[in-house]
C-alpha cells in the first residue's frame, strides 16, 4: 500500500508531498493566486500517468528484448460538458479527457510499436483512473 503525506500551511497554495524520501513541491499558477512553486495538481496527476506509462513500455520491453531506448509521453487534460460528448457514458456533468500521445525511440517494427501503444493502455495508474475509484475520509485526532 502507497502512502503519502501531503501539507498545504504558510505560502498560500505552495503544497509539499512527501513520499517516502522524496519531496515535490505543488502549487497553483499565479493567475490563479499561488506563487508558481511547482506543478498544479492536475499536472502532477498527468505526470503519474506519463511516469507510469513510460515505465510499463521499458518493461515490457525489456522482458521481450526489443530495442526501446526512450519513451516521451505527452499528455494533456481538458473538461468538457458530458452531453458534448458524443462517445461517454455520462450524460450529465463533466467528463475528463486525457489526451496521450506517444514517441517511441528505438529500432522498432511497426508491430512493435502498435502493440507497444496497445500496452501503453495497460500501465496501472491509467488503469486505476478508468475504473471506479473511491474515497474514504477520515479526521484524524487533534494532538
Amino acid at each position: 500500500m502507497s502512502q503519502v503525506i501531503v501539507k498545504t500551511s504558510g505560502e498560500l497554495y505552495r503544497t509539499e508531498i512527501i513520499s517516502g524520501n522524496h519531496t515535490i513541491i505543488a502549487d497553483e499558477p499565479v493567475n490563479l493566486g499561488g506563487g508558481n512553486l511547482g506543478p498544479n495538481p492536475y499536472d502532477l496527476l498527468l505526470s503519474a500517468v506519463g511516469a507510469c506509462v513510460g515505465m510499463t513500455l521499458r518493461m515490457y520491453a525489456e522482458r521481450k528484448k526489443w530495442d526501446l531506448q526512450e519513451v516521451h509521453v505527452h499528455l494533456s487534460q481538458e473538461r468538457i460538458h458530458a452531453k458534448d460528448c458524443t462517445d461517454c457514458k455520462s450524460e450529465e456533468g463533466y467528463v475528463h479527457i486525457i489526451k496521450k500521445e506517444l514517441k517511441l525511440i528505438g529500432d522498432l517494427t511497426e508491430k512493435q510499436l502498435d502493440r507497444l501503444k496497445q500496452i501503453s493502455d495497460r500501465c496501472p495508474v491509467q488503469k486505476t483512473l478508468m475504473n471506479e475509484v473511491k474515497f474514504k475520509t477520515s479526521l484524524a485526532a487533534l494532538t
